[in-house]
């Protein structure tokens, strides 16, 4: 019986070894070196039903459609909530419940490029507020931004591809002195919290690889880390990408159905979702639909399509 199992087996080797002597070693040694894709769960930003015109759509109407769906998370724009007061928290929770929902981010707006210390201040007390609110809401993760000098519209931002001129008297090393100085000072409540503050390569200072991580790489503390937008690199994505996914503790993914607000990106998931891999991220990928399309349609499909990319 041994001798026929031992036969069996050096056939079944032989067969392998045969099996693999037919393919090119090309193939085989970027089959073994391809970095495998990241396993995420989806969710949908409220962002993806209002793009600050037309009629708002509400955060219960955002919760109710990402179950409908059948997905798990929803990344709460703090720009569309209708109240801060304790009831509206608590009828927020109440419908994510009922839905089988949970609320996985708090994407907030402040901007720490001010030239006066007590405009600062302003922004640190309401991050510190928002993320008071992520902690009542049960949200683990709050998106900001660096800011910047709002020396031009956001359109002629966009033009001038997220370029912007210093304000007279000031250089960005200043910016990124009070950017740093003011994430410090709101690291403590963070962690009293239990939230994490996750930078955004949004506009202004961390418009770059190299800005955001020069930002997140000074403040000392697990509580804060990178949120990667997929469509905030306008050139060179993937390796920009690249350079900030060690850090990523949250992915917004943006799709441009109809054409985007701004501009429209043709993105590549599933070297995205490789990316990610590579670095082992194993957490949300919220969609963020930013395209003109009916959402209504957009949205499940741009879903399915983020789905097919992460395998």
């Amino acid at each position: 019986m041994k001798t026929m199992q031992r036969r069996s087996f050096l056939a079944a080797a032989g067969t392998l070894a045969g099996a693999a002597l037919t393919k090119p070693f090309g193939s085989l040694l970027a089959a073994e070196t391809a970095a495998p894709k990241a396993k995420v769960k989806f969710g949908i930003s409220s962002y993806s039903y209002w793009h600050f015109h037309g009629p708002k759509v509400t955060i219960e109407q955002v919760i109710e459609k990402t179950g409908a769906l059948g997905l798990s998370g929803v990344d709460i724009l703090h720009r569309q909530m209708d109240s801060e007061e304790p009831d509206y928290l608590r009828r927020l929770k109440r419908t994510a419940s009922r839905n089988g929902v949970g609320l996985n981010c708090l994407s907030i707006h402040q901007n720490f490029v001010q030239t006066n210390f007590t405009d600062r201040r302003k922004e640190v007390d309401h991050t510190i507020r928002c993320m008071q609110i992520a902690h009542e809401l049960g949200i683990p993760v709050v998106r900001i931004n660096s800011g910047r000098w709002n020396t031009v519209s956001f359109d002629e931002l966009m033009r001038l591809r997220g370029e912007e001129p210093a304000i007279t008297g000031y250089k960005e090393d200043d910016a990124f002195g009070w950017c740093i100085e003011c994430l410090e000072k709101c690291v403590a409540k963070a962690e009293e919290y239990g939230v994490t503050l996750a930078v955004e390569n949004h506009w202004g200072l961390s418009r770059t690889a190299e800005g955001l991580l020069r930002i997140v790489n000074a403040v000392k503390s697990p509580s804060v880390g990178v949120l990667m937008d997929t469509g905030n690199f306008m050139e060179n994505p993937y390796s920009r990408l690249e350079q900030i996914a060690s850090r990523t503790v949250f992915v917004q993914a943006k799709t441009y159905s109809g054409g985007g607000e701004w501009y429209t990106l043709d993105l590549d998931y599933e070297r995205i979702a490789r990316i990610l891999g590579a670095v082992g991220y194993n957490g949300w990928v919220s969609l963020e639909f930013e395209g003109k399309a009916d959402p209504e349609k957009a949205v499940p499909e741009s879903i399915a399509m983020l789905k097919k990319a992460f395998g």
